[in-house]
């Protein structure tokens, strides 16, 4: 018996590999027919059991190992079409209506806004608030109390919300209600904020880009497309603000096919534009959709006004044109000179939308609480189900070989930590479930340490409301307390082994040296720096070695102000912040010659050293080098040990301004020795002083470190960069200009780079990017030494005098 079951489930996966699902699903169910009608009579009682029911237990339980088998050796012959047919009929219908969204957009585009429309016409919140609590509420999205001061989206925020969708029957035809889902993540805006919509693109299956209708195509907009691209996430747009003044939709969808370079039509045209917007065209249905209610909370349909008619009917004809070059099917109906039906243009919107070939573009204007709604529809027609996204693990047992992850609930468990949180309750952490189901009270296993956690708590986010679960299946967002981990860590069954890729985190671009005001709240201090660490991958903290600084770095001068300004609220430390030092080096320019006697007489044994020699530059910035060319032994070997411990000691501490000496030769080819006076220390006392002489005679220089700045940004602004360049005595090496954008190298003073992120990002309306990184010293402008030398002796008169 147990052959044949092994030799149908070879059969099983021979079928996967050759593509013959269906027909080997039928053989192995009729075959499995007589078996289980053999195996399900035990007893009187069993005789009442279905064995229909045994035979779809069995074939499920086949079924997912046989796809799991698959997704092991061959990820790249199982398709998302094999893994949707092959699912639990009851977990097809499930996750059929499950929807992973986010949504993000530039700066002030209206994501929060569009996000309370959301939840208000889900019926989540009862009640709609505007951004900025302007009525001592706020946005449910903007939870933080600085979120609502400064009206801007600082941290991601999920939720969850269930949209009744009236669908076709697909046997009768008829309309009827359909509950989706939608677990969504509102993401914020602004680029000092961009890990945050780096790690929700990292776990959802689509996205909702929102364009501003008079702007069209901004900065952040660009950004948010790369990143949207970097994790291949479908997306729909919607056009928001179309109730303002020069409100013009049709530039966005010229910008999304001109500046993205992804394909897009507007599947609905407006009704009215600014003051007089009343609603959207269906264009696929060819309806007329009325937003009326206090609220815009009832969606009339009617027919297509006469004067927008032609008009539509035109924008009707471009998307399916537009389809045409997307989608194989419509490209058959469009030579074929015949009118695709409203299915078919769906199913077509659909199929390109989820292969990442097509936008939609939506319009609606959410503060004015219109045409929220078919944006929903849109979600819930366009936008993948969990078991339709194609995820990657590696499997570190074979060498990480790519592993396809599957959604089936009666798989291992495999899931993402994607951002952290602190709560009153201890340590939030968000995870993506992306295979089997994670229950209350589990124990699996931290990837990255090994470590094996057990599931306390599970909870689903509502902003930053809980509502605590016992259970969350494969393609859902929950939340876990008490477990101990890193952002992006990934969570699996003991044994599994396999591991996710984490999200792309960028380089931090600004530094800020920070100190508590008062040195009782250290403890404090240091505890809000370990967890805003912990929380922000972007956010990175380090003591500089120099001048024993604590340095904060950040995405640019908002990221690292929002965090000083939290120390003070959350943890009530206040805190100064600075310029960070420039680490500067000192070097000579002459060779000079000394001869340098110590002695100091004493009751007792008193200190006698003589030392005689030469000071030089190497030559090169690199290493400094000390040498003895002593001839007849008058300074015994300990002794020229001492010596050298005394150079190397002067070496990290220069005369000129207590910076590292760099490039710097000392020869010592003679000396004296006392009897009883001469000793190690004496000599390397005398060295450090024969040091300081000769350097401060030998035409000392200070160097300042230059930094190999790459700056890239739309040709447009090509002058406005250079200038700012120009302004900090940049050396531009090289510059490249492409059909758009333009990239240029330099080497810039570390000193004069302070305020430039913010600088180039007026320059170029946000656009441009630029990168750092230590090229080489170089000597200091003159007029910048002198003023370090005078601030360097008055600190050092100033200690000495107390």
């Amino acid at each position: 018996m147990r052959g044949s079951t092994l030799a149908r489930a070879g059969l099983r996966n021979a079928a996967l590999r050759s593509g013959e699902w269906t027909a080997c699903r039928r053989s192995f169910v009729s075959s499995a027919l007589p078996f289980q009608q053999s195996n399900s009579i035990r007893g009187q009682n069993h005789q009442r059991i279905h064995p229909q029911r045994h035979i779809q237990r069995r074939w499920q339980a086949t079924t997912a190992q046989a796809v799991l088998e698959t997704a092991v050796q061959d990820p790249s012959a199982l398709s998302q079409e094999a893994i949707v047919d092959n699912l639990d009929p009851k977990e097809a219908a499930r996750l059929d209506k499950v929807r992973n969204i986010g949504i993000a957009a530039h700066i002030d585009s209206g994501k929060t806004t569009a996000t309370e429309r959301v939840l208000f016409y889900t019926g989540r919140i009862k009640d709609i608030h505007e951004v900025r609590g302007r009525d001592a509420v706020g946005a449910k999205m903007d939870s933080m109390e600085l979120e609502r001061e400064k009206g801007i989206t600082i941290q991601s925020a999920a939720t969850f919300c269930d949209w009744i969708k009236k669908q076709p029957d697909p046997v009768t035809g008829e309309m009827k209600d359909e509950k989706f889902h939608i677990n969504l993540i509102d993401t914020p805006g602004h680029i000092d904020f961009t890990i945050e919509v780096e790690r929700a693109l990292r776990v959802l299956d689509g996205a909702v880009m929102i364009l501003c209708a008079v702007s069209g195509v901004q900065s952040q907009t660009v950004t948010v497309d790369r990143q949207m691209r970097r994790y291949n996430i479908p997306r729909i747009s919607f056009v928001n603000k179309m109730d303002r003044a020069g409100a013009n939709p049709w530039k966005a969808v010229e910008g999304i096919n001109q500046k993205l370079r992804i394909p897009a039509a507007a599947v609905q045209v407006p009704i009215g534009v600014e003051d007089e917007f009343k609603g959207v065209v269906d264009l696929i249905r060819m309806k007329a959709l009325i937003s009326e209610g206090d609220r815009g909370e009832i969606i009339r349909e009617a027919e297509v006004p006469a004067d927008i008619r032609e008009f539509a009917q035109e924008k009707r004809r471009l998307l399916i044109e537009t389809l045409a070059d997307v989608d194989e099917e419509i490209a058959n109906a469009f030579l074929e000179e015949r009118t695709p039906s409203p299915l078919e243009i769906k199913a077509a919107i659909r199929r390109a939308t989820i292969g990442l070939k097509f936008t939609p573009v939506l319009m609606g204007s959410a503060l004015a609480d219109k045409s929220v709604q078919p944006m929903l529809d849109a979600v819930c027609d366009f936008l993948p189900n969990p078991a339709e996204v194609e995820n990657l693990a590696l499997d570190r047992r074979r060498a990480e070989k790519p592993v396809k992850l599957v959604s089936y609930n009666s798989l291992p468990f495999v899931g993402l930590a994607f951002k952290l949180e602190e709560s009153n309750f201890g340590q939030l952490t968000y995870i993506r479930v992306y295979q089997g189901s994670l229950k209350k009270g589990q124990y699996v296993t931290n990837a990255r340490t090994g470590q094996k956690v057990k599931i306390p708590r599970i909870v689903r986010m509502h902003s930053n409301e809980m509502e605590e679960i016992t259970e969350i299946s494969a393609g859902e967002i929950c939340a876990v307390f008490g477990v101990d981990c890193a952002s992006g860590d990934t969570f699996a069954e003991s044994g599994l082994g396999y591991s996710m890729t984490s999200m792309f985190v960028p380089d931090p671009v600004i530094s800020l040296s920070i100190k508590p005001k008062q040195t009782k709240d250290t403890p404090n201090f240091s505890k809000a720096m370990a967890r805003f660490q912990r929380e922000d991958p972007t956010f990175r903290v380090h003591v500089d070695n120099e001048s024993s600084e604590s340095i904060i770095s950040g995405m640019g001068e908002l990221h690292l102000s929002i965090y000083v300004e939290r120390m003070r609220r959350e943890y009530n430390v206040e805190v100064v912040t600075g310029q960070p030092q420039v680490a500067y080096r000192e070097t000579i320019q002459q060779h000079v010659l000394f001869d340098h006697l110590l002695r100091k007489q004493t009751g007792g044994a008193g200190d006698y050293a003589r030392v005689t020699g030469y000071l030089e530059p190497t030559g090169q910035l690199g290493a400094n080098k000390f040498e003895q060319q002593i001839i007849g032994g008058t300074i015994s070997e300990k002794y020229l040990l001492a010596c050298d411990k005394g150079f190397q000691a002067s070496c990290i501490a220069g005369p000129m301004l207590g910076h590292k000496v760099l490039g710097c030769s000392m020869v010592i080819n003679d000396g004296a020795t006392h009897m009883t006076d001469s000793s190690e220390l004496a000599f390397k006392n005398a060295t450090q002083q024969a040091f300081r002489k000769a350097f401060m005679a030998a035409e000392p220089q200070v160097l300042e470190p230059l930094m190999k700045t790459v700056v890239t940004a739309p040709n447009e602004f090509q002058g406005n960069i250079v200038g700012l360049l120009n302004k900090r005595n940049a050396v531009i090496n090289d510059t490249e200009t492409g059909p758009e954008d333009f990239t240029l190298q330099a080497d810039c003073s570390l000193n004069a780079m302070f305020g430039f992120s913010s600088q180039l990002r007026a320059a170029s309306q946000g656009k441009g990017e630029f990168t750092m990184e230590f090229s080489h010293y170089a000597p200091a402008p003159g007029q910048l030494q002198k003023e370090l030398v005078a601030k360097f002796q008055k600190e050092r008169e100033a200690r000495n005098r107390k």
